[in-house]
Formats: structure tokens, sequence, C-alpha cells
């Protein structure tokens, strides 16, 4: 199998700031996604050290086996879905303690999601309203929950998930980076099949785009920069409320039969 992937991020229609970032490290199949919040309390900055944390922690471990983990691991997960929750932890740690250390951020926090391929093995570990989607068959799946109160009261029963969807509450988070000195991390293994494609997005995405229409437009683009490009066009034609990033991820057949170079060849990978 082969990973072809791609990134954008866009202030949107109404931001004056944005206070999104990601990063792609490809010699490791490694994506990490995270939306600041706090506003003039420097989301940018949080999501930012978000970010620089988690791939430092994860690249430093190709070189220091021994190197500090945080956090509880379950002993049944891959030595890459620890390292990756631990990462997450430690950037809730760096961003409580920089806004700690500097007054004028308290309050800053941020929401991440991140993916770690390695083989046929996906590695997630999430805190707040982020997204990982999967694409498999034509069929979109959320890998993640999402951690706001409006969520909460629908795996609750006390929303529906139209009620929650027109909510304006949507942005009220119950778990976020940096908040606290300890925070809970989701983490979880998925397989991976040539054909699927992986998409992880900030919720500027997700709340101006409905699930079958990012479905839709993974299932027409031919290819990982086309995918991310027409999600962000529409999220901006739907109004552009929020800054929105998006990861597209697509694992391709790396052999070498007619059938798959031809494909390879029509989606430009």
């Amino acid at each position: 199998m082969r990973i072809v992937s791609g990134g954008v991020t866009d202030l949107g229609r109404v931001r004056t700031n944005n206070e999104d970032c990601f990063r792609i490290v490809e010699s490791l199949n490694l994506f990490v996604l995270a939306d600041g919040m706090g506003g003039e309390a420097h989301g940018e900055v949080a999501s930012a050290l978000a970010v620089e944390t988690i791939v430092k922690h994860c690249m430093d471990a190709q070189t220091d086996f021994a190197a500090t983990m945080l956090g509880n691991a379950e002993p049944t997960w891959s030595e890459k879905t620890k390292r990756l929750t631990s990462a997450v932890h430690l950037a809730n740690k760096n961003i409580y303690d920089a806004a700690e250390a500097h007054p004028e951020q308290h309050g800053m926090g941020a929401t991440v999601t991140t993916a770690w391929i390695d083989g046929s093995k996906l590695s997630i570990a999430h805190v707040g309203d982020s997204r990982a989607y999967l694409l498999r068959s034509g069929n979109l799946q959320q890998l993640t929950s999402d951690h706001s109160l409006v969520a909460e009261q629908v795996r609750r029963g006390i929303l529906t998930q139209q009620q929650a969807d027109t909510s304006q509450m949507q942005s009220v988070l119950i778990r976020a980076l940096g908040i606290d000195p300890g925070v809970e991390v989701d983490a979880e293994e998925h397989p991976v099949l040539p054909g699927d494609t992986l998409v992880l997005c900030s919720d500027g995405l997700n709340r101006m785009v409905t699930d079958p229409d990012i479905g839709s437009i993974l299932n027409t683009s031919l290819s990982a920069k086309e995918a991310t490009d027409r999600l962000i066009e529409l999220a901006n034609e739907n109004g552009g409320e929020d800054n929105v990033t998006v990861i597209v991820v697509r694992v391709v057949d790396g052999t070498n039969g007619w059938a798959a170079r031809l494909w390879r060849w029509l989606c430009g990978e």
C-alpha cells in the first residue's frame, strides 16, 4: 500500500485570524490537526503548540525508544498508538503550562485529532470536536466522537441529532487540551485497506458541510488535493463561519498491476 495525502487550512469568510494548525509528516505517515480556542487569549498559539509537541514526541520515538511516555496506555495497543496518545497528553501539559506561565494566554486551549498509519494499522488519538472520518467502499464513517455539550446530550437522548445540528451551544466543549493539568484522551486502532480514504477536519468543515456532502466529494474527487480544495470551497460557499482545515489521506494499492497503475495515473498519484 502507498499513502497519498494533502492538507489545506483556510481563514473562512467570517474570522479575521486563523486558529487552526496542521502538519503532515510524510516520512512517518503521521497526520496532526488542531483547532485553537481562546481568541485574544491566543488560540492560534495553543493549536501550533499542540501540533509541534505531538510531531516532535512522535519523531523523537524513532531514535529514542526509551523516551518518556505519558498517560495510561492499554496493554493491547501498538507502540505507535501508545506513543500518539502520550504525545497528546504532553501537548495538553505544554499548553496548560504555557498559559500558567503567561497570564495573557490564560484560557487558551485546543482540540486535536491525530492519525498515524503503520502498515495496515491506523492509530487515532483525539480530544475535542475536530473529527476523523473513514471512507470505505463509498460509505463514510465518523471515527471520532465529539467532546461537545450537544454531542453528549445526543448520546444521552436529551437532544435529537437534528436539534443538535441547529443548537446555539455547538461550540461548547466538555473536553479540550490545555484547560486542566490532565486530560482524557480517546485512542483507538482500525485496520486500513487499499482504497480507503481518511479525513481529518476542524469543525469549520462539518458545521458547514453535511456528512453526505463530504462523502460525495470524497467519492468523486480524483486526488487528495482535489478533495481538500473542494471541501474547503463548499464550506466557504455555505457561509464559512469558522476557520476550516482538512487533511485527506488516501490508501492506494501499491502493486504494479496494470489496473493499479491505470488508477494511479487517472488520480494523478
